[in-house]
């Protein structure tokens, strides 16, 4: 299969570390082990890959940029934004960092430290007002109820967001399997059996290919 041959795409994944301290961070159980398959997916179908990660990334055909926090992923995806036909959110970027991290370790003995916290970067905002021609998948990483991933398809700008629990079983942060609900801007819902990773993002790019056709 060569259906994406010529398509240029940009993948993230992994969890965002946010700097407390030399040692210490704010982050998240995001392994990265979906935005990898579907980094290595797309480029067994041809595409030219670009994955940005914050995780180990998988010997695949594709350029591989390794960033730690929020503000380096946006420095990175935003940059390259411009130039992709896809691009695909899938990593776990922090919502908020510290204001303030520290250049020394912090020490116990001084008693528990106080952390303020502000935004990180929107990424995926970057991504939409930066390249309004791409198509662009965002991901919602919920607990339970998915009517939160409802409201981001509708407000994000995506065309494409693909939600899950990650609390049900099978579901969650590091498994080998994943179940969806890939959700339109138009409030359309579909989900996804449970299946392994590597099926959600042979499935994902299915769906691309058919969405760019409708699209030329």
């Amino acid at each position: 299969m060569n259906d994406l041959a010529g398509w240029t795409v940009l993948v993230t994944a992994g969890g965002t570390r946010e700097p407390i301290d030399p040692v210490r961070y704010i982050g998240n159980r995001s392994s990265g082990r979906m935005g990898n398959e579907i980094a290595v997916d797309a480029a067994s179908r041809g595409a030219q890959v670009t994955l940005v990660t914050t995780m180990t990334p998988p010997d695949f055909a594709g350029e591989v940029v390794d960033v730690e926090t929020a503000a380096e992923m946006a420095e990175t995806v935003w940059e390259r934004a411009p130039h992709q036909d896809v691009i695909v959110m899938a990593a776990a970027v922090a919502d908020f960092r510290p204001v303030v991290a520290h250049s020394t370790k912090l020490s116990r003995a001084d008693g528990p430290p106080v952390i303020e916290l502000e935004p990180a970067p929107d990424v995926l905002a970057g991504v939409i007002e930066r390249n309004q021609g791409a198509i662009v998948v965002g991901f919602a990483a919920e607990t339970g109820s998915l009517e939160r991933a409802v409201a981001k398809a509708q407000s994000k700008g995506v065309d494409v967001l693909v939600a899950n629990d990650v609390l049900a079983t099978g579901s969650g942060f590091g498994t080998a399997t994943n179940q969806v609900t890939i959700i339109m801007p138009d409030g359309t819902i579909d989900p996804w059996p449970l299946v392994s990773k590597a099926e959600v993002a042979h499935r994902l790019w299915d769906l691309l290919v058919e969405l760019r056709a409708q699209q030329d």
